[in-house]
C-alpha cells in the first residue's frame, strides 16, 4: 500500500492519454527513484507551464506567450495560413516542418450529433483574419472524418468571395484518421499534395 499522496499521484497520471494505472504507476515508481533527477524537474516545468500557460489570441494556440512563437515569427510567410480543428493538429503539422505559413484553430469541428455550431468555433475570427488581407491561400486541413469534410465544406463556402486560394490536404490521409497521430512521412506527403478545394 502507498501513502494517499502517492496514490493521488497515480491516479491523477493514470487520466492522462497513453497512461493507464499501470503505466501511470510505473511512471509514479521511476519518479520517486529518480527523485533529484526526474521529480525535481518535472515539477519546476509543471509549475512554469501552469503559471504562464494562455491561449494566443490570433490563432488559438496553447503557449506560454500571447503572441504564441509562430505568430511571433518573423520567418513564417504571413500569406499562407493553415485552418485545423485542435491545437494538438497543429503541433502534429509543425512538427513536420514543412508548412512555412502560420496557423488558426478552430477549436473542434462541426456535428450535428454533438450540438457543435459554427458559432462554437472560431471560424468568425477565421473570417476576420482572411477579411484583413493579406493571405494569399488557406489549407484546410481537417481531419478525415466526415465532421471534419463536412466543417472544410462550410468554411470554403464561407471564403467563396474572398480573393484567396484554397487548398486541402491529400486524401492520402486514412479515412477516420486524426492528424495528431500520424507520422511526419504521411503529414509531409499530404501537405506537398494538396490541391484546390473543389
Amino acid at each position: 500500500m502507498s501513502s494517499p499522496e502517492i496514490e493521488t499521484l497515480t491516479q491523477a497520471l493514470a487520466k492522462l492519454p497513453g497512461l493507464g494505472p499501470r503505466s501511470a504507476r510505473r511512471a509514479v515508481l521511476h519518479l520517486l527513484k529518480k527523485r533529484e533527477a526526474a521529480l525535481g524537474p518535472l515539477l519546476r516545468a509543471l509549475e512554469a507551464v501552469n503559471d504562464k500557460l494562455t491561449s494566443c489570441h490570433l490563432c488559438g494556440n496553447v503557449d506560454t506567450s500571447d503572441p504564441c512563437g509562430i505568430c511571433a515569427d518573423p520567418r513564417r510567410d504571413a500569406r499562407m495560413l493553415c485552418v485545423v480543428e485542435e491545437v494538438a493538429d497543429l503541433w502534429a503539422l509543425d512538427r513536420s516542418r514543412l508548412f512555412p505559413g502560420r496557423f488558426h484553430v478552430l477549436g473542434g469541428r462541426l456535428s450535428a450529433l454533438e450540438g457543435i455550431r459554427p458559432e462554437d468555433l472560431s471560424i468568425d475570427l477565421l473570417i476576420g483574419r482572411i477579411a484583413a488581407g493579406g493571405i494569399d491561400e488557406v489549407v484546410l486541413a481537417m481531419n478525415a472524418t466526415l465532421e471534419g469534410q463536412t466543417t472544410a465544406h462550410y468554411i470554403a463556402d464561407r471564403l467563396e468571395s474572398f480573393p484567396v486560394r484554397l487548398t486541402q490536404l491529400a486524401h492520402g490521409l486514412p479515412v477516420g484518421g486524426e492528424l495528431d497521430y500520424l507520422d511526419e512521412g504521411t503529414l509531409a506527403q499530404a501537405l506537398r499534395a494538396r490541391r484546390p478545394v473543389s
